[in-house]
């Protein structure tokens, strides 16, 4: 698959509620990923073990895509999604993740989220 079309995989993975399975295909072992351009965190062990713990902390209600752009291996994808935090209030949220896609594999991805640091 190109790029565009692993960017498509991803997303369809992800708005039918397989993000771990999206994870496992689509990112590299050694990808860097960070919020809001701070605070790398690197390789997928960490990654993923993030991800697990941010899924295991929220309800998700509705996910979806407004816009994406692909320019070879680069892509950004905006997404619109409510949420609720264990404990908290349901949150509509809107981030664009800008990603760097090598060989099908994501090898660097940054979340940028308005307003908003998620727990590193």
């Amino acid at each position: 698959m190109n790029t565009r079309e692993c960017v498509s995989a991803l997303i369809d993975g992800v708005v039918a509620g397989k993000s771990m399975d999206v994870f496992e295909q689509f990112y590299a072992d050694d990808i860097i990923m960070n919020w809001n351009g701070v605070d790398d965190r690197v390789g997928k062990a960490a990654n993923r073990e993030f991800r697990e713990f941010f899924s295991h902390n929220v309800e998700f209600h509705d996910i979806r895509v407004e816009s994406v752009l692909v320019d070879g291996d680069q892509a950004a994808i905006e997404w619109v999604y409510e949420v609720t935090p264990f404990g908290g209030t349901r949150q509509r949220r809107k981030h664009v993740v800008v990603q760097t896609w090598k060989g099908g594999k994501i090898i660097r991805q940054a979340f940028y989220v308005p307003g908003q640091l998620w727990p590193t």
